[in-house]
């Protein structure tokens, strides 16, 4: 089978689809690597290590001539004049864009987007989304304490002792349960809050203080347990509730992360602009929900602004920020899915009886398969 790995042109986007670790066990199962020359550079993979385990390197067009082609982000126009109808695409094509599974679909490719993966226990070697998570909840504290003018840790010192920083999470998924990580082990007094009442035991797991919210209805209990892995949306109810819990801690917070979002949806509103009035001045929010119109109504994409004495973080791809191990984890997610539609005897195929195979199709002879 030939293999192709194409750069990534899309503005902002570091990562490749491919590693020399990925590469190499594809090449001993008898495949055809060929990458794109510089694909890997921006992730600190240069052409000679790819070569080093076997993989050719080749100009665009020779990497989308390949029978199956490995993406992250899902291809521009330019790029899809370069696709051979007929093959295979692997990627993060955005299963929630009906315009780009349009072109796909016109293409004439047979396309998989493994961010609709389902979330169970056999799929969680491909779930890209929380490879990628993981990461960004790592970065989005790096940033803030970057941004922000004064120690994590509480330091004790001949010149007095300095507090240490209060930080807040909304949002407690796999970002969120990163960032609580990352905080504490740089001395943070870290604050969580969630919809769903099972994460209370994580978060404090890790060090952190969870913000309780009392249920008091059945409808708000049900609610709480989520879907697939995600939140559902909370009644009004519980939500002003939350509201006022949440305010109180902002108000007292050094650094607020963000990371509720639901794939497909509107990010829900959790940091009010009469919150971020209420904040201390230098204080930072990083909202790691800004590409899908943010948690906080000032926050604007893929820009750092400052409003009323507060940093607002609005990057929109974090895990590009961290290229070479997004890299290696995003090209792992890969790897375990191609093991999925390519046999031992290295030919395609596409079993639909296979949930994971089904659920990650999106457009096969000509037609967009997602419904």
């Amino acid at each position: 089978m030939l293999i192709g790995i194409p750069a990534e042109i899309t503005a902002g986007e570091t990562r490749v689809a491919i590693t020399p670790e990925t590469a190499k066990k594809l090449k001993a199962q008898g495949h055809t690597i060929r990458v794109q020359s510089g694909a890997g550079v921006a992730a600190s993979v240069p052409d000679e290590a790819y070569r080093a385990v076997g993989a050719e390197i080749t100009d665009a067009a020779g990497a989308y001539a390949a029978d199956i082609v490995l993406k992250v982000r899902c291809p521009l126009d330019s790029e899809m004049a370069l696709a051979r109808p007929g093959s295979v695409m692997v990627g993060m094509l955005n299963p929630f864009d009906p315009a780009g599974l349009q072109r796909l679909a016109a293409a004439q490719l047979t396309s998989f987007s493994l961010e609709a993966a389902p979330r169970t226990s056999r799929a969680q070697s491909m779930d890209v989304l929380s490879s990628q998570a993981n990461i960004a909840g790592y970065k989005a504290v790096m940033m803030a304490a970057d941004a922000y003018q004064r120690f994590f840790p509480m330091l004790m010192t001949a010149a007095g002792t300095v507090k240490a920083a209060r930080v807040v999470i909304l949002g407690v998924g796999v970002a969120g349960l990163q960032a609580i990580a990352t905080a504490k082990r740089l001395g943070a007094v870290i604050e969580a809050s969630d919809v769903r009442p099972s994460v209370k035991e994580q978060v404090e797991s890790l060090g952190g203080k969870f913000i309780d919210v009392p249920y008091e209805t059945d409808e708000e209990r049900e609610a709480a347990v989520g879907v697939g892995g995600y939140a559902r949306p909370m009644p009004p109810s519980w939500m002003a509730r939350q509201k006022l819990e949440v305010a109180k801690r902002v108000a007292q917070a050094d650094v607020v992360i963000t990371t509720a979002l639901i794939p497909g949806r509107a990010a829900p509103v959790l940091v009010t602009e009469e919150m971020v009035m209420a904040m201390k001045p230098g204080s930072v929010i990083v909202d790691l929900a800004a590409a899908q119109g943010g948690n906080c109504p000032l926050t604007e994409a893929d820009k750092t602004v400052i409003k009323y004495g507060v940093t607002l973080m609005g990057q929109t791809n974090i895990a590009a920020l961290v290229a070479a191990d997004a890299s290696a984890l995003y090209a792992r997610n890969l790897l375990d899915f191609l093991k999925l539609i390519i046999t031992k005897e290295g030919a395609l195929k596409i079993d639909l009886e296979d949930d994971i195979v089904a659920a990650c199709l999106m457009t096969q002879g000509g037609e967009v398969k997602r419904k």
